[in-house]
C-alpha cells in the first residue's frame, strides 16, 4: 500500500479589517470664515501695527478684538506662541517672526 501523506489544515480566523486613520499628506489647515485670517498672518499684521515685540496673550487679544481671527480653541495664545516658534524653526532666517524675549515676539527686519 502506498503512504499517503496526512495534513491537517491550518486553523485560519477570518477578521474583518481594522479600519485605521490614513495619514494626512499635505498641510492640514483648519477651516475659516470669509473674510478671516490665518493665525500666523493676522499676527503678524497686529506686530506690524504695533511695532514693538509683544506677548501672545496681548497679541491673541487684539487679534480677537480686532475681528482678524477667530477661534474656538481653549488656549489660543498657546495656539499662536507654538505656530509663530515652528515657523521661525522651519523657516529661519526668512521667518516673518523674530523672539526678543521670554514670550515675546517681534516681527524680522
Amino acid at each position: 500500500m502506498p503512504k499517503t501523506k496526512i495534513t491537517k489544515k491550518a486553523k485560519t480566523t477570518s477578521t474583518p479589517p481594522v479600519k485605521t486613520a490614513k495619514a494626512k499628506t499635505g498641510k492640514a489647515q483648519a477651516k475659516k470664515a470669509p473674510g478671516q485670517m490665518r493665525g500666523l498672518d493676522a499676527a503678524a499684521r497686529i506686530l506690524a501695527e504695533a511695532g514693538e515685540p509683544m506677548g501672545t496673550k496681548e497679541l491673541v487679544a487684539r487679534m480677537l478684538d480686532s475681528g482678524l481671527w477667530q477661534t474656538k480653541g481653549k488656549t489660543p495664545s498657546a495656539t499662536i506662541y507654538s505656530a509663530i516658534l515652528r515657523e521661525i524653526a522651519v523657516k529661519r532666517e526668512t521667518s516673518r517672526f523674530r523672539k526678543t524675549g521670554k514670550g515675546k515676539f517681534s516681527l524680522a527686519k
